[in-house]
């Protein structure tokens, strides 16, 4: 629901003063493009787009223009450790970097936020860890949000809240004064 993909039965769902429960179609379709990132755990990637496409595809929806599209995914690329890879199609990527394009995509607008489904899950110890430092990364020093679903542990120990969710209730909401992201 914080996504704007499902409307809530009762309730209100509000993104920085605005109620995207109420919202048009088409106005939530906007909304999401300007606002929220999102890495799916099926990484989700165009696979007849190369990598640098796919990081590139959210900002042509958004109308930037080609100079700043083609520099901001050189940048998110070098980011996630996968300019070298910018000509390659997802099927010739491994798990870990087909997640890492889905990481610069969905950061690729500049969004409020990014919500983040399993974004370990089927990585690899080392591929998983280098993930979770690029958001720490981006979260300390650009003040990017993740709001992660997860049950990795890993991802737990460095959030700086977690709520558990049981039978779509809160069962506790906890600030980790641990959690590094």
């Amino acid at each position: 629901m914080i996504g704007g993909l499902d409307q809530p039965t009762a309730g209100t769902v509000v993104i920085d003063g605005i109620d995207i429960s109420t919202m048009r179609k088409d106005d939530l379709i906007d909304f999401r493009l300007m606002h929220i990132g999102f890495v799916f755990q099926a990484y989700n990637l165009i696979p007849v787009l190369t990598a640098a496409e796919n990081v590139e595809f959210i900002m042509l929806l958004q109308g930037v223009g080609k100079a700043e599209r083609s520099s901001r995914t050189q940048e998110l690329l070098e980011a996630v450790g996968l300019a070298d890879r910018a000509d390659t199609r997802p099927a010739q990527l491994s798990g870990g970097q087909q997640q890492r394009i889905a990481v610069a995509r969905a950061l690729a607008s500049h969004p409020s936020f990014v919500l983040a489904d399993e974004p370990t899950a089927n990585l690899d110890t080392v591929s998983a860890m280098s993930l979770l430092d690029l958001m720490e990364q981006l979260n300390r020093e650009n003040g990017m949000t993740f709001i992660f679903s997860t049950h990795d542990a890993r991802v737990i120990q460095r959030a700086h809240r977690v709520v558990t969710l049981e039978d779509g209730r809160v069962k506790s909401d906890l600030v980790n004064k641990d959690g590094h992201s």
